[in-house]
């Protein structure tokens, strides 16, 4: 396992890190699911476990997978190893009590769910403290420096180490990075979805800001196990695309299996290693439900960076 600097912060972090939304289970959010299916907690226990094997040192999650349950589930993992890990989690969506999906980032909202997760992480600190995708019809987000004070006041009570911003779109990440007050910020890149090269990496290199590379797999897809016939189930929040959009997905995939297989590598860890070919990108954080996953995922680290002429074949699949 190779290691990089989370941007500005000083953490040495592992080039692959493991994603844990999946260890929430099936969850619901204003009626609306949100999880990835079923999972067995033994064998999330099992599969974080593992990572001390692997030098995966970077876990991220959030307090509302599972609507805690994940932060449960790490922190169970992590007992009496906290020292060989670095937390990642978040917070600012939540149900109101009509049973509606919210967001908030008040102060007084902040630093009771800071609370919350710490007890449920069983740590007396977050190294990576991130803002939660902030979605225009759940609330408004204010790139504001009152905003961003609570975050502040966590550092400065050692509640938390750092703080960043989970973005959607590269226009909020954009407008996060201008402010100058994130560390980091996470958001969508992979071999399907490039916009963030493009409008971001750049201006992250400038201001060190640590750039955490979320759903590199495209939610599976990139793993090459779907077919254009694949149903997901009613308890996995994949079952919203559309049949038109899985088929588009699976006939991109199928372009870039040859390539990938060439050298012996799988489908994914050659698009964990695009991710990681871009030195903006300080850690990769593909989902894994099971050790023997998360063993195919680290693999990538070692197997180093594309080459100049398989980036170039990647290009010429979709005219770039």
């Amino acid at each position: 396992m190779k290691y990089r600097s989370l941007g500005r912060t000083g953490l040495r972090v592992s080039e692959i890190g493991i994603g844990t939304w999946a260890f929430g289970g099936p969850t619901t959010f204003g009626g609306i699911q949100i999880g990835w299916g079923k999972v067995d907690d033994k064998v999330s226990l099992e599969t974080l476990a593992r990572c001390f094997d692997l030098g995966i040192n970077f876990i991220d999650t959030a307090d509302s997978y599972g609507k805690g349950h994940s932060e449960e589930i790490v922190g169970r993992a992590v007992k009496g190893r906290r020292d060989r890990v670095i937390i990642a989690t978040k917070c600012g969506n939540f149900e109101d009590e009509q049973g509606r999906w919210v967001q908030s980032w008040r102060p007084d909202y902040v630093q009771k769910a800071c609370e919350n997760s710490l007890q449920r992480l069983q740590t007396d600190h977050i190294d990576l403290y991130q803002i939660h995708t902030p979605l225009p019809d759940k609330g408004e987000f204010r790139y504001e420096p009152e905003t961003f004070e609570v975050f502040e006041n966590l550092k400065r009570h050692g509640k938390i180490l750092y703080y960043g911003y989970s973005s959607n779109t590269s226009e909020d990440a954009l407008r996060v990075m201008e402010t100058g007050y994130c560390d980091t910020v996470q958001l969508f890149y992979n071999i399907l979805d490039r916009s963030a090269e493009r409008e971001l990496f750049g201006l992250a290199m400038e201001k060190e800001i640590g750039i955490i590379a979320r759903v590199p797999l495209a939610s599976g897809f990139l793993s090459g196990k779907f077919s254009r016939d694949i149903r997901f189930d009613g308890n996995d929040h994949r079952v919203k695309l559309s049949r038109e959009s899985i088929g588009e997905m699976v006939d991109k995939v199928e372009k870039i299996r040859p390539l990938a297989e060439r050298t012996g590598r799988t489908l994914s860890q050659f698009a964990l290693q695009f991710c990681l070919n871009q030195d903006a990108v300080s850690v990769v954080i593909p989902g894994a439900k099971t050790p023997q996953q998360l063993e195919q995922n680290a693999k990538a680290s070692d197997l180093g960076k594309l080459l100049p002429q398989e980036l170039r074949e990647l290009d010429h699949l979709f005219h770039r």
